[in-house]
């Protein structure tokens, strides 16, 4: 069986991540794939917060043509923080809908990076409007948020990918703003009805458990962000919290799901 792994919120810190993937195996030296047909994941979020936004989106560029090479596989999700830099570059100074702020004002408070809109190019931008929302490896239901909100998008994985990605190719501007309104959604499978809630969820979806990023480990937790160094599992075991809080200390990791 080929070996997957899988990884949490980049937030700019991409040198941060090629050591990490060094360390796992997954690349050499010179940041070029060794993973042979190894399947890597990101949970979304490359953006923001950290210093390289742009610099960590054209290493996973490569990265997935190397892999493919390989026949190897490098995924991506798309998060909320991706979509704010591409509304922030399509709307710029154009009202965020039911705010006094611009679409700019939104994402420079979420983090923004002056120096990412400055070096994002168009080819930079489709390949980020293209991520899909959700996807399914194995046993598990691969989400960028621990959040409920996907069910408004479509019933099924491939319908959800299609109107995110309609979604994002469209110049309204209230749909977007809906679509990150919702992205603001967190912590959908803790307290009481957690484990109900994400059980939902994985059957109307597939798979037998969620793994997402989103909410940084620490925030769920309370321990101090330099001693995540592992995932957190949760809701009964139906739930995996991948968000190591690279941009807030963490020092990351990367996770071996299977092989």
């Amino acid at each position: 069986m080929s070996a997957l792994f899988v990884t949490g919120d980049i937030h700019g810190h991409v040198v941060k991540v090629r050591a990490l993937l060094r360390d796992a195996g997954l690349i050499d030296a010179d940041a070029t794939w060794t993973g042979a047909d190894s399947s890597l994941w990101f949970m979304g979020d490359l953006v923001d917060h950290g210093p390289d936004g742009i610099g960590a989106i054209a290493f996973l560029m490569r990265l997935q043509g190397e892999a493919a090479a390989a026949n190897g596989r490098v995924g991506v999700l798309l998060g909320n923080h991706d979509v704010l830099l591409l509304a922030a570059d399509r709307f710029g100074a154009e009202p965020f809908p039911g705010t006094d702020k611009t679409f700019r004002d939104i994402w420079e408070q979420s983090g923004g990076q002056t120096s990412d809109l400055d070096r994002l190019t168009p080819e930079h931008a489709r390949w980020l409007a293209f991520l899909p929302a959700m996807a399914r490896e194995g046993d598990g239901l691969l989400v960028h948020a621990d959040a409920l909100f996907y069910s408004g998008y479509g019933d099924s994985i491939t319908d959800v990918n299609a109107n995110v990605q309609a979604l994002l190719q469209s110049n309204d501007p209230a749909r977007w703003a809906r679509l990150l309104n919702a992205f603001g959604e967190h912590r959908a499978f803790t307290g009481a009805s957690g484990t109900a809630a994400a059980e939902t969820f994985l059957r109307r979806f597939g798979g037998e458990r969620i793994v997402h990023g989103h909410t940084p480990i620490t925030k769920m937790t309370g321990q101090p962000p330099a001693t995540v160094r592992e995932p957190l599992l949760y809701a009964s075991d139906r739930a995996l919290n991948l968000d190591a809080g690279l941009y807030l200390g963490g020092p990351g990791f990367v996770y071996r799901v299977t092989g």
